[in-house]
């Protein structure tokens, strides 16, 4: 409702009944905002916990002389991903906005570090996880999250008469990290002694399953914020219902997510039974978060049923990918090209299959009957959809790879990408960090202090 009033401060000049009106209309605006803010900060904050389901879910999956550099790299993410404040807040995004943002943004960077992690200089990390979260995730982001962008689904000038759907960032999150992780473990090539002389795998199993389990118990938890908060707000109705609005959406957006993560986790667990003859549950973890990070696209806009099928494939890329890597002699010590790269992309091409009309009309024009959009082709929705997703999926490797792969080649050439096999064997937080994570570890035979480590190292010198 639109009211003219003479002037911000002359409401005594209406009627008593009409000044009552604009009272509680604005009473009930306020507590719109307010419980839309509230929801909003709360997504925040369990996308952000997910941070530390990914410093404990790193600092499991790698050897323990390692396990301090890793968790210092996922402090770094937060931290460096906190500086765009310019012309905020403004009449469309506020501080709570570019909090929740901000959350996304640093878990790209994670993804990265562990394709990476046991053999790169701590300050070629730095370098290239301040440019990626300042400037190749944020190109990305306003392609298929802005209004304005090219790939936007809530474009004016939609691609393909459809745009996009990327509801939470299967693409533009673990896709973008995937393939930044890519090039960097391709240019680093494998850790020292992961492959032998006659390239077959020699394996390196991370050191504590418990951080693996609670690490993915703490993603699992904060991805309830990441794919249903992206609905940003919770409280609009959808026209011609009276029981219906996001909070619909909402709560079948969380049981999707939960129905793709544990059906992955079901297949990996008897998928990896049937080829390595045993229970393994680092893998069923990793096969849990594919499963999630392909949802993540159409989270919002597929039926139930459809996240099932989403999860079930999601598991069997990874096994694939998984497969492939070793064949080629590829070293990701967290699997995170395979499980974010691949089950991204395959959360891409999903949503093109299966995505429901009315459920992208309530994601995207707030329910509205009177519209009609591209859907799912396997749906019968044509091939509108479809189209964009492999658009976006091809940008985004493209972008990524002009981007990153250089950075990397650079760093490489410089000889600041990756450290010296000495310090490689003794681990990184003994050379690089000052001592290691935990008191002891008697399982390797390294030195247990710094002083001790550069004693060794003089003494090699001469």
């Amino acid at each position: 409702i639109n009211l003219y009033l003479p002037s911000p401060f002359c409401t005594n000049q209406l009627s008593p009944s009409l000044s009552q009106t604009i009272m509680e209309i604005s009473w009930e605006q306020s507590v719109t905002y307010s419980i839309n803010t509230i929801y909003l900060l709360f997504s925040a904050y369990l996308v952000f916990v997910m941070q530390l389901g990914f410093a404990m879910l790193c600092a499991g999956s790698v050897r323990a002389k390692n396990a301090m550099n890793i968790m210092l790299t996922n402090v770094v993410d937060a931290v460096v991903g906190f500086f765009a404040l310019k012309d905020i807040p403004n009449s469309t995004y506020d501080y709570s906005y570019f909090l929740f943002q901000w959350a996304f943004a640093i878990a790209v960077a994670g993804i990265t570090s562990g394709s990476i992690a046991e053999r790169t200089q701590f300050s070629a990390y730095l370098a290239f996880s301040f440019f990626l979260s300042g400037f190749v995730y944020p190109i990305v982001v306003h392609w298929v999250w802005s209004s304005s962008g090219w790939l936007s689904p809530s474009s004016s000038n939609l691609l393909f008469g459809s745009g996009a759907i990327d509801f939470a960032g299967s693409g533009v999150v673990h896709l973008v990290g995937g393939v930044a992780g890519l090039w960097g473990s391709l240019i680093e090539g494998p850790r020292v002694g992961r492959f032998d002389a006659f390239g077959k795998p020699v394996p390196m199993r991370g050191h504590n399953a418990t951080l693996v389990v609670l690490g993915t118990f703490l993603l699992w938890f904060g991805w309830f914020g990441f794919n249903p908060g992206s609905f940003d707000k919770i409280l609009v109705a959808y026209p011609n219902t009276t029981d219906q609005g996001n909070w619909t959406a909402v709560g079948r957006t969380a049981v999707t997510t939960t129905l793709a993560g544990s059906t992955a986790g079901i297949v990996t667990l008897f998928g990896r039974r049937i080829l390595v003859g045993h229970w393994d549950a680092l893998d069923v973890c990793n096969g849990v978060l594919g499963g999630f990070v392909a949802i993540t696209s159409g989270c919002s806009v597929v039926e139930p049923w459809a996240a099932i099928v989403c999860g079930f494939f999601a598991a069997w890329v990874l096994i694939g990918l998984n497969s492939l890597a070793l064949k080629l002699n590829f070293d990701d010590p967290l699997e995170a090209t395979q499980l974010h790269g691949g089950c991204g992309a395959w959360g891409l091409i999903f949503t093109g299959l299966f995505a429901k009309e009315e459920f992208v009309i309530q994601a995207y024009n707030s329910g509205m009957s009177s519209v009609g959009r591209p859907y799912g082709l396997i749906m019968g929705g044509g091939w509108g959809l479809i189209g964009a997703q492999v658009s976006e999926l091809l940008v985004i490797v493209g972008w990524v790879s002009v981007t990153m792969g250089p950075l990397f080649y650079t760093l490489h050439k410089l000889r600041v990408l990756r450290i010296p096999v000495e310090e490689e064997i003794a681990g990184l937080d003994i050379s690089s960090h000052g001592g290691y994570a935990y008191v002891a570890h008697p399982e390797e035979n390294h030195p247990r202090l710094y002083a001790d480590y550069m004693r060794l190292q003089d003494n090699n010198r001469v």
